[in-house]
């Protein structure tokens, strides 16, 4: 963990932990094979017909992460239903648990805005985790 992700109190920013929870999901999904320009929009091409928005986070705090800190990441993707997923992270420092963060996602057509059934891609990728037993160390 770097200086410019703590706050003034020198502890980890809540906002940096939900930055790394996404990142940790777009690494996730590089390491099975979806390119990150198959579900987000660039800007450069027509964008995806199914976005996948977030519409639920929440971070837990178990101890304070500090400048210097080593940081792990284990990723638990878990379907809800055919157009809803969610995503567990955990945070470990030096063995020890220090946070844990959720993202759930919903599927939506691109253009008219309403829900609809998952991506193929992240159907098989949703699959592929919980045939693994979920966890996917990053």
């Amino acid at each position: 963990m770097r200086f410019g992700d703590t706050d003034a109190a020198g502890v980890v920013h809540f906002a940096r932990l939900l930055s790394w929870c996404h990142e940790a999901y777009e690494e996730s999904l590089e390491r099975y094979g979806i390119a990150a320009a198959a579900l987000f929009p660039t800007g450069t091409e027509e964008p995806p017909a199914v976005a996948l928005p977030i519409v639920h986070c929440s971070a837990d705090f178990r101890r304070p992460l500090v400048c210097g800190d080593p940081l792990a990441i284990a990723l638990e993707p878990l379907r809800i239903d055919p157009g809803c997923f969610e995503l567990r992270y955990r945070f470990r420092s030096a063995g020890e648990p220090v946070a844990e963060g959720l993202t759930r996602h919903l599927a939506i057509d691109s253009r008219s805005r309403r829900r609809c059934s998952l991506p193929e891609p992240i159907q098989r990728w949703l699959e592929a985790s919980a045939l693994q037993g979920g966890i996917q160390p990053l």
